[in-house]
């Protein structure tokens, strides 16, 4: 079995065209994250996020989990990440699932 399919099937998606996105945000901002990893489900919206913050802090949500710093986006990912990546501060791209669980396991352990 395919792994993609298999963690859509863990996490109750399977059936969805599950997407992971990457998109560094180049900026100057101190207390705003310069990365993110994102799982898009159904339509583009994410269910599971990861922030990554220049100071190594490293932050995530998912559905049931959130803080005042971190949450899921309401509005969907375009299918097109070149809407994000035409933007200058942004560069989008897909990933593949095993990057992103990698990276959620991590997260998750650390706080």
């Amino acid at each position: 079995m395919n792994l993609s399919i298999s963690l859509a099937a863990s996490l109750g998606l399977e059936g969805t065209s599950v997407r992971y996105v990457r998109v560094a945000w180049s900026h100057d901002l101190e207390d705003e994250p310069v990365l993110y990893l994102s799982e898009l489900g159904e339509g583009g919206y994410e269910t599971r996020k990861i922030q990554f913050f220049r100071d190594g802090k490293v932050e995530w949500a998912d559905e049931l989990h959130e803080t005042a710093s971190v949450g899921l986006s309401e509005v969907a990912f375009p299918l097109d990440l070149r809407e994000i990546s035409d933007q200058p501060e942004f560069d989008a791209v897909e990933i593949a699932p095993e990057e992103f669980e990698r990276e959620w396991i991590k997260a998750r352990s650390a706080g």
